[in-house]
């Protein structure tokens, strides 16, 4: 009998009403991994992205040799980032639930991936992210104001309304523009890192994007030319099992690690527990050492867990058991990190209620401020002049003339006289058609 071969379709371990399952989750012991010299060739280290850094035990004990080391209050700045990341993201949703926003993204679960990279890393390095990345924001020291804003798309907001909502940037803060477009953001990293090391610059760039992107050709790109040029960057890829409803294996992660890319373009490759905001910061230290010594990238996989839905345009109890985010085996970064600190004895349940209680007030005043500067359906608005700015270094003659006209037509509007609407209605429509 003839043997055909068989197609092979990635199935996710549970459905919605399946007891949760991550028994292929491959976990470390805390403090199992060792630490290279940031100088070891890639070929020599190709266990780090096989097994998975870890620094908090069990017992949310920090232990191992990547242990940082970081002091108390550094701890309690992480964990106030961390915090004030999912505050505010429980405020953005409840706004969005409410009809005050059109549309948000939580990074409920991914927190330390963003607070602890963008501590470890130095202010004047560029950071590309994606979206549920705003602790990157935070942490550098954004008001949640500006975040807001640009998710009401209201005067004050720094996209001037021409972007979806969370699709933030922050030139002055070195946070590059997020994309709609899936994985644009590695090779403008690899890009803008080959013209620092070409400028002499000792600043770095890091980047981040889902492991579903992961199977974008722009993905793949960036990582050739990263290794071929040695390119002082980070590429993070964050693992965090679901491309909105499409589990991880359908980009490759059921074979291998998705770290385990790493080595085969020549690069490190190291998966960490994306939970462990010390490992997440050892790692992130240890790989802008290497880039800023001429080391070249490395590729870091985040494991982690999306615990809220994809946006606020998903439902995951479609595609995934409800309440699965409670069984994920590496726990809950803020939650581990407050454990941490009060086994230092740096920290109590006490002052994180207090705290707790503080970020919520200050957020809510945060929101009371961006809705001065206007909302979706009240004032103030937007100046229209602002379509025709920021694309032409000089306006082209055509667009002159249209904003001459629509100024022209708004002076017009304000005071229109007898029998002049229907021709203004009439101009109106012939400028929005030619522009």
């Amino acid at each position: 009998m003839t043997q055909r071969s068989r197609l092979h379709v990635p199935h996710p371990p549970a459905r919605p009403g399946d007891r949760p399952d991550f028994s292929y989750v491959q976990i470390s012991p805390a403090g199992a991994v060792p630490r290279p010299e940031v100088t070891t060739a890639p070929h020599e280290m190709e266990r780090l992205a096989v097994e998975m850094v870890r620094v908090l035990d069990d017992g949310h004990r920090a232990t191992g040799p990547w242990n940082p080391h970081l002091e108390p209050q550094d701890l309690q700045v992480g964990l106030r980032h961390m915090l004030l990341t999912r505050v505010l993201d429980e405020r953005m949703q409840r706004m969005q639930r409410q009809g005050k926003i059109s549309f948000y993204m939580k990074s409920t679960g991914e927190e330390a991936v963003s607070v602890a990279a963008a501590m470890a890393l130095q202010p004047g390095d560029m950071l590309f992210p994606s979206y549920r990345n705003q602790g990157l924001h935070i942490t550098r020291g954004r008001s949640p104001v500006d975040l807001m804003c640009q998710c009401l798309s209201n005067t004050h907001d720094m996209c001037k309304g021409r972007q979806m909502p969370v699709m933030y940037h922050w030139g002055s803060g070195n946070i590059f523009s997020i994309s709609g477009n899936l994985a644009t953001q590695f090779p403008q990293a690899v890009g803008w890192a080959m013209a620092a090391a070409i400028r002499g610059e000792d600043r770095i760039a890091a980047s981040w994007t889902g492991e579903g992107s992961s199977a974008e050709a722009d993905f793949h790109q960036a990582l050739t030319f990263a290794a071929v040029y040695s390119a002082p960057v980070i590429l993070n890829l964050v693992n965090n099992q679901w491309a909105i409803s499409t589990f991880q294996g359908f980009a490759g992660g059921e074979h291998r690690t998705f770290a385990a890319r790493g080595p085969g373009y020549g690069m490190p490759g190291i998966r960490v527990d994306g939970n462990d905001f010390l490992a997440v910061y050892a790692v992130t230290q240890w790989a802008a050492e290497r880039a800023r010594n001429s080391g070249g990238p490395t590729l870091i996989e985040h494991v982690t867990y999306r615990a809220a839905a994809h946006s606020t345009s998903d439902d995951p109890a479609r595609y995934r058991p409800r309440d699965e985010w409670k069984s994920w085996p590496l726990g809950d970064p803020i939650e581990r990190l407050t454990q941490h600190l009060i086994s230092l004895g740096e920290w109590s349940a006490q002052r994180h209620a207090a705290l707790e209680k503080e970020l919520e007030t200050y957020v809510s005043d945060c929101w009371k401020e961006a809705l001065s500067y206007g909302t979706m359906t009240d004032g103030p608005s937007l100046d229209p002049d602002s379509m025709f700015e920021d694309v032409y270094a000089k306006l082209p003659p055509h667009l002159i003339r249209q904003r001459d006209e629509m100024r022209a037509l708004r002076a017009a509007r304000a005071e229109p006289a007898s029998g002049e609407t229907k021709t203004l209605d009439a101009q109106a429509q012939r400028v929005t058609k030619e522009g």
